[in-house]
Order: C-alpha cells, then sequence, then structure tokens
C-alpha cells in the first residue's frame, strides 16, 4: 500500500475528494471553474490561491493536499468539515470568543440539548454528535455570559457536558490535540461548578484520552481516581449515581486490563457486576450507559485483552438476543467487534468473520470509527481469501498511516 507522500499532488485531491464529490461539486465549493480543478487533479497546474480554496472546501490542512501529513484514518469530507467547525468552536469558545449569532436558550433546552447530542454519540452516530456539540457549546457559552454572577454554577456545568462531548468525538476521530483541549476545558469549566460528579467524569474522559495515546499508567491511575472518588453507599445510592460509578469502575477495568494487571482487573470487574447487580437494568445518566448487560458485555473485551480467551467464550455463552437488545447501540456493536476477536484468538476464522461481517454491514457509519476491525481482520489468517477481500472491503482501511497529529497506530491495547 503506498504510503501518502508517495501519491502525487492531483491523486492526493482527488482520493479526498471520495466517490461522494464530483469534480463538479469541488468546482461549486470552491468558486473555482471546472477546467481548474481538473487541471489540479491531473497535476498540470495549481496556484496557491487554488489550493487553498481546495484545501478549505474538503476540510483538510494544505499540508494534507500536498503530501506533508497523512490524513486521519478512515475521515471522510463530512468527517473532517465537523472536525474543523467542532475545532473552532472549542478553541474560539474557550478563548472567550462566541460565535456572532449564539444563542443564550434557557438551562433546561441546553440541557435537553445535550441529552440529545449524548443519545446520538451512544447511537454511533459521531458525525451527527461532534457536529451539534459545536452550537451546543455557543450556546451554553452565551447562557453563561448572561447569567448572574452568582447564578453561574449549572451554566458552567453544561458547558463542561458539551466540552467532554467534544473531547470524546475527537478522541473518536483520533484528533489527539482537540482531545487533550477539549477535556481539558471541560475540566475547568467543572472545576468553576462545583460539581464533583462532572468532575469524575471529565477524569475519567481524560484517561480515556490517555488510554487510546498509549499512556497506560496515566490512564489507570486517572480512571481508578474518577472510580474512587465517586463511589455510592450502595444502601442509598440512586439510579443515577450506580451508573455514573458502574462505568467508571468498569473503565478502571478496561484499562487494568491493556496494562495486564489481573489482580486489578479481578477487583473491579467484581465490582462493576455487583453494581449492574444492583440496578438490575441498563441505565442512562450523565451522558453514559451502565448496567447488569453492559458489565457483562465489556468484561468480554477485557478477558480478551488479557489473553483469556476461555473466560470470554465462557462469559458470551450467557448473553442472549435479549440481553443485547438492552445496549446502546454503540455499545452492542462494540460488544460484536469483542466476540468477533475472541472468536478469532480461538482460531475460529468462520465464526470471527461472519460476526464480524454482520456488524460491519449493520453498523457502517458506525465501523469507519474503530480499529479493531483492522486488527481481528490481520489475525484472521487462514479464511479464505475471498471472504478476508470482502471484509477488507467493508472496513475500507487506507492504511496510509497516521499523521502528526493523529494518534498513534491502534494496537489491541488502545483501540478502545
Amino acid at each position: 500500500m503506498p504510503r501518502w507522500s508517495d501519491y502525487t499532488t492531483g491523486e492526493r485531491i482527488k482520493i479526498l475528494r471520495g466517490k461522494s464529490i464530483r469534480q463538479s461539486d469541488l468546482a461549486e465549493m470552491t468558486g473555482l471553474s471546472l477546467p481548474t480543478i481538473q487541471h489540479a487533479e491531473q497535476d498540470k497546474r495549481l496556484t496557491l490561491q487554488t489550493l487553498l480554496l481546495i484545501a478549505n472546501a474538503l476540510g483538510v490542512d494544505t499540508s494534507v493536499v500536498l503530501g506533508q501529513t497523512a490524513p486521519r484514518r478512515t475521515m471522510e469530507h463530512d468527517d473532517r468539515a465537523m472536525m474543523r467547525n467542532l475545532s473552532r468552536a472549542v478553541h474560539d469558545i474557550a478563548a472567550g470568543e462566541l460565535p456572532d449569532d449564539a444563542a443564550a436558550p434557557g438551562l433546561d433546552e441546553i440541557a435537553a440539548g445535550c441529552s440529545h447530542c449524548w443519545d446520538l454519540y451512544w447511537a454511533g452516530r459521531y458525525v451527527e454528535a461532534g457536529a451539534l456539540a459545536a452550537p451546543l457549546l455557543g450556546e451554553a457559552a452565551a447562557r453563561l455570559h448572561e447569567q448572574p454572577a452568582d447564578e453561574r454554577a449549572r451554566a458552567w456545568g453544561l458547558l463542561a457536558d458539551g466540552y467532554r462531548l467534544a473531547g470524546y468525538v475527537a478522541n473518536l476521530m483520533g484528533a489527539r490535540d482537540l482531545a487533550y483541549a477539549a477535556i481539558g476545558h471541560a475540566q475547568a469549566a467543572a472545576e468553576k461548578a462545583g460539581d464533583d460528579l462532572r468532575q469524575a467524569l471529565v477524569m475519567s474522559g481524560r484517561a480515556w484520552v490517555y488510554l487510546r495515546d498509549a499512556r497506560l499508567p496515566e490512564a489507570l491511575a486517572l480512571a481508578e481516581r474518577a472510580a474512587t472518588d465517586i463511589e455510592p453507599r450502595f444502601s442509598k445510592a440512586t439510579t443515577d449515581q450506580l451508573v455514573a460509578y458502574g462505568s467508571h469502575i468498569n473503565f478502571a477495568a478496561v484499562v487494568a486490563s491493556r496494562a495486564g494487571d489481573k489482580e486489578r482487573v479481578r477487583e473491579y470487574l467484581s465490582q462493576s457486576h455487583a453494581t449492574g447487580a444492583r440496578m438490575g437494568e441498563e441505565a442512562r445518566a450523565h451522558g453514559t450507559v451502565f448496567g447488569p448487560v453492559t458489565a457483562t458485555t465489556q468484561a468480554v473485551g477485557i478477558n480478551v485483552a488479557l489473553g483469556q480467551t476461555g473466560k470470554a467464550l465462557a462469559l458470551m455463552k450467557g448473553i442472549t438476543p435479549d440481553h443485547e437488545r438492552t445496549l446502546a447501540e454503540a455499545s452492542l456493536h462494540r460488544y460484536a467487534m469483542d466476540k468477533a476477536m475472541a472468536q478469532a484468538d480461538a482460531k475460529m476464522w468462520d465464526a470471527s468473520l461472519d460476526t464480524l461481517e454482520q456488524a460491519l454491514v449493520k453498523a457502517p457509519q458506525w465501523a469507519r470509527h474503530q480499529a479493531l476491525p483492522s486488527i481481528i481482520v490481520q489475525k484472521v489468517g487462514r479464511a479464505s481469501t475471498a471472504r478476508l477481500r470482502r471484509v477488507s472491503e467493508l472496513i475500507g482501511a487506507t492504511g496510509r498511516g497516521a499523521g502528526p497529529t493523529a494518534f498513534l497506530p491502534a494496537t489491541p491495547r488502545t483501540a478502545l
């Protein structure tokens, strides 16, 4: 597979344009003539002004068009445009620059919008969630600006939620710098809100950013601290408190599994299952989802990460289709990836590819932003060439590498 820098500038423009944008479309988007676009793609003539207009229309830096920086993995035009708008919103609002048209709706309305964004996120509709996160940040910041000085706690909390959502989307998209920036602004806003639970949620989010950036010791320390800080008394805990604690302690188990710490994993999984059992069913709160089925399905992936394939397969036997239907869509798709990985580790090649292919067909947009499918295909080396080719086409992995602003290449430890 050629490296990104091996292509000519014209070829890179054509690749970035993709199948969804015709040359005539790009001409209209840039205000350039069709012959100018054609000449650029044929490497005949590309002025600086044309380069700037094309790069802006395609939502990439000029360095990407010129081959100095590789595009982020599996990003399409809509993804890049969303990420550029989200980045501008995060950085501008943190600097105190509000959009000229930013409205300042009531706190309840902003909270409802934030809840909708999280619903999209947990449905695996990350581009939509990110697209709405940008105006959400503007509204939260505008409301904060208009709130009386002694009534700003809730507005700060909603702004923290907006930044955290932006950080999560950026993390999934592999935008390392934006993920760090957004989660940092979320932390500052949560502290000003004086909300211990929000601060723990942000702390856990930062741990996830660390994990994706292969900073395992820091990720584990933060994940543990976040869970410990909000551990409730089970006899008096509300459902919302149990959701927050369960998701946090489960994530601590995930990070510990990536670090290979089996003792910590056992301890955290025990607490996770106990929390799920106490709840009795799946529930959503504070932009996260947890319950007894989530605890079990995530334990599958945790055991896979530890190389305990037998335990993972045993857990899978107890998870029925009825259980799966209670999961959030993104959690269900992630479980399918973990299931396929366990089957691949057990050398159940056909079963692994069947599981993977079904998930890719069912959720193609979600799958575009995941690293595990490619890792699973690499493991399945004894299946038929035709089947592998079909699944690889569904993945749509380009193998072009990562630029300096992207995360390190995913591994089974960091692909989360």
